[in-house]
């Protein structure tokens, strides 16, 4: 999997049976929770989300094109820090399952770090610095899916490509430069600029 942007990619670790990759995106953690924890957002970058309910607990689907749809559970939440969903997202496995099953199903944490950049010549929206999230994705339980080995090497493919897609959203490139709505990525650019 090609690496579109400057951040690196996926570290597979086989003792663990763990995904992890680390991002850097160009907006506050505010505007980067909203695109990692609501339904809406995530859509427009990730999979077609859709949740009965919010917060912990909520269960529903990620409908991804040619794939099918994969069941998801929100497991915790410390806002807007870190969220944790399991999902039913065994690729060897041949099919998907109706419902998330603990005894085969993955999760996967995204964890939220602000970043100060620095100054920003001209002043910033948030008193002259310019602000950016380090944004970590972990994906563990590998070793309870169909054939551990070739999910942790989809899956770290796809945290390359998916979350590639979700800073080009930020950046306003492939993904359209309204994407996210001008209330979530419009202060995120000034913030940025």
């Amino acid at each position: 999997m090609v690496n579109m942007t400057d951040n690196p990619p996926s570290v597979v670790d086989e003792g663990t049976y763990t995904v992890r990759r680390t991002i850097r995106i160009a907006a506050p953690v505010e505007k980067v929770w909203a695109a990692v924890t609501e339904p809406e957002h995530i859509s427009r970058w990730f999979g077609r989300t859709v949740l009965e309910g919010s917060g912990v607990g909520a269960e529903g689907t990620m409908t991804f094109d040619g794939y099918g749809d994969v069941p998801i559970r929100v497991e915790a939440m410390d806002a807007p820090r870190s969220i944790t969903y399991r999902w039913g997202n065994d690729d060897a496995l041949g099919h998907l399952p109706d419902r998330v099953d603990e005894a085969t199903s993955t999760v996967f944490t995204f964890t939220l770090e602000p970043v100060d950049v620095g100054p920003v010549a001209g002043g910033a929206v948030d008193g002259g610095v310019n602000s950016a999230t380090e944004l970590t994705v972990v994906e563990s339980g590998f070793e309870l899916t169909s054939d551990p080995a070739a999910n942790l090497r989809a899956h770290g493919e796809g945290w390359v490509s998916e979350l590639d897609k979700l800073v080009a959203l930020f950046d306003g490139d492939a993904l359209g430069s309204d994407v996210l709505g001008s209330d979530v990525l419009g202060s995120a650019r000034e913030g940025a600029a």
